[in-house]
């Protein structure tokens, strides 16, 4: 549909920083509305994962870390980046056994997830992890994490109120509550993450 083409005209590009986990490049455009500008990019070097892990009884795990950018505390489900050059399933079972010391036999698929989009490309895929394995955390040398098993609902509520604010974490929670309300008969748009489907996922 010619409503959804793109509207702006790349001149030039340079970059402006570099590591090993982002990109910042800055873009000579033609804006929409004809005049030149300036437009800062943010790269990311990985995939986002996100994890609603469900016990059978309905219950599921938050995450709490200090986060740096923000300068407070945050509750979030388990998640971190994972490398392009694997499956996000993959990297969503270790970044699970990571935080939590969870694993999981059954993974479903939730849809992908865009994080400021105005200013960076991030993806984010996010999973509803079943069939749980309760074990011993192991965390990376950046993080101290604290481990806080709830009901769902209970989650799902801290997320609608504010309690929860890290976004990929609300959506997933957000997501999660509807597939199951729903009767787990609606299936995500595959998108960044092709062929990975809604079908539930053999670890």
């Amino acid at each position: 549909m010619a409503w959804m083409r793109n509207p702006w005209t790349r001149r030039g590009s340079r970059e402006v920083y570099d590591n090993p986990w982002i990109r910042v490049r800055e873009d000579d455009v033609i804006r929409p509305d004809g005049q030149p500008g300036t437009y800062g990019v943010v790269e990311m070097k990985t995939w986002a994962v996100a994890v609603v892990p469900l016990t059978a009884n309905g219950d599921t795990f938050l995450v709490g870390q200090y986060r740096y950018t923000l300068d407070h505390y945050s509750w979030e489900v388990p998640e971190g980046g994972a490398s392009k050059e694997m499956p996000p399933v993959d990297s969503a079972r270790r970044e699970l056994l990571e935080e939590t010391g969870i694993t999981a036999a059954r993974w479903t698929y939730l849809g992908e997830a865009h994080l400021s989009n105005s200013v960076t490309d991030e993806v984010g895929a996010i999973f509803l992890a079943e069939e749980l394995a309760l074990g011993e955390a192991q965390p990376e040398g950046t993080e101290q994490l604290r481990l806080q098993r709830l009901p769902l609902a209970e989650a799902v509520g801290m997320a609608l109120n504010g309690q929860i604010s890290d976004a990929l974490a609300v959506i997933a929670l957000l997501r999660a509550d509807r597939y199951l309300r729903d009767g787990r008969s609606w299936e995500p748009i595959e998108r960044s993450f092709p062929g990975l489907g809604r079908r539930s996922d053999p670890a």
